[in-house]
């Protein structure tokens, strides 16, 4: 019990006490010698209270600061031992969840509707003493299931935001005024007049549902054990990555597919054409680097296409020395900035077109963010594999992507 408290408790029994001597026409001596005593107790106890409020002020600050992130950490932790095995094993034998799974899973539906059963995306990243390499200890010694190759993930290296949504539509208020300064022409003349200050919202809506089909069959099921929960997140999460990468960079905008920040059909991004050559690119990133303020060619982040990468470092800058234009590139916008991405490449052309990528990340606000809500929801087919006692899993996300700033992007055509 907190020492205010039973100072509390104490006052209240002598402010008791005090009260049935005081109603006393003539209290004996004793009687008075208690009463000068408590009320001596009483006064000192004031400030004991205040003193003990003061001392365990800032244990209730920490007390609060660990009830704050407490939460958080044992969710991590429960995430840490959610099993997609069981998933698995429920839609195929009906065996029930249990532990942190089923704690996880009734977490989740109770923020939002799901079909299935919901898994967060957490769950399917590779945990700790994971590796391809890895044998499946079984009878017959099948080695370890080879995973699929699916392309490097590019929206985070081009600044890109993942944003987590519980429900709902998202918006981001962007400023889109011009105020302006103006000085005063004369003494006692005014200043530049008043400017409204204006802005847009950037809106992200659950309308769009990416699906990720998988079957497995019976022999796998019972072959692989535990380790095919590692493959099927491996899997899972790699599909999941690589749609979502091509849908922030070449979406669609139609059929069902959120706009890419490539296909440019609404967000307004400046698109210009440019040769393959370092002057090509030196010329966008300097009326980038105006349009957005920025002090260094080294803040500014490039993607390109394998092709493209060809050509720079194909062509040489100065035949004397040696010097690539791939190479003046590396100088001034530096290696860690550079990407090499197969989403700058259009396939559906004639021959393939070519595009590159500048972007920039300016006072902490990324140039477009792809917002996921909720988990992936798993949800079972049992009757198209039922004659071969598989078992085919659907895993639905609801994804959107949006471009917060159109001026902190550039697109660069015709490389």
């Amino acid at each position: 019990m907190l020492e205010s408290v039973k100072i509390q408790r104490r006052q209240s029994e002598i402010r008791s006490a005090l009260s049935e001597l005081v109603g006393k026409d003539k209290p004996t001596e004793d009687e008075t010698r208690s009463m000068e005593t408590l009320d001596a107790e009483y006064r000192q106890n004031e400030v004991r209270y205040r003193a003990a409020l003061i001392a365990e002020d800032t244990e209730r600050r920490d007390a609060g600061e660990e009830l704050e992130t407490r939460g958080d950490r044992e969710y991590a932790d429960l995430l840490r031992r959610f099993e997609v095995r069981q998933v698995a094993l429920h839609y195929d034998e009906g065996r029930q969840l249990d532990g942190a799974t089923a704690e996880i899973v009734q977490e989740m539906r109770s923020k939002g509707g799901y079909r299935g059963i919901p898994v967060p995306l957490a769950a399917l990243e590779q945990r700790v003493g994971e590796t391809v390499a890895s044998g499946t200890p079984d009878p017959v010694q099948t080695r370890p299931i080879i995973d699929r190759l699916f392309p490097d993930s590019i929206a985070g290296r081009m600044g890109g935001q993942v944003i987590s949504i519980d429900f709902g539509d998202v918006e981001y208020p962007v400023a889109t005024s011009a105020v302006t300064a103006g000085w005063a022409a004369t003494e006692t003349g005014n200043v530049a007049g008043p400017t409204a200050f204006a802005t847009t919202d950037r809106a992200m809506v659950p309308n769009q549902n990416l699906g990720i089909q998988m079957k497995l069959t019976r022999r796998a099921l019972k072959q692989s054990g535990a380790g095919l929960e590692a493959a099927i997140r491996r899997d899972m999460a790699s599909t999941i990555a690589a749609e979502l990468d091509n849908a922030a960079f070449n979406g669609a905008g139609s059929s069902g597919e959120p706009e890419g920040v490539l296909t440019n059909s609404t967000y307004n991004i400046t698109s210009t054409a440019a040769s393959a050559t370092w002057a090509g690119f030196r010329s966008a990133v300097a009326r980038f680097m105006s349009a957005n303020a920025v002090g260094s060619p080294s803040m500014v982040k490039v993607a390109i296409a394998p092709a493209t990468w060809d050509t720079l470092d194909g062509a040489l800058f100065d035949e004397g020395s040696g010097i690539t234009e791939l190479d003046k590139m590396l100088k001034h916008i530096g290696e860690g900035n550079l990407t090499i991405s197969t989403h700058m490449t259009d396939e559906s052309e004639s021959p393939d077109a070519h595009s590159a990528l500048l972007t920039v990340t300016k006072n902490g606000v990324a140039p477009f963010v792809v917002g996921i809500w909720g988990g992936v929801d798993v949800i079972r087919d049992p009757y198209s594999d039922a004659a071969s006692g598989g078992l085919r899993l659907t895993g639905l996300l609801t994804a959107d992507v949006a471009v917060l700033r159109p001026a902190q992007l550039e697109i660069l055509t015709g490389l």
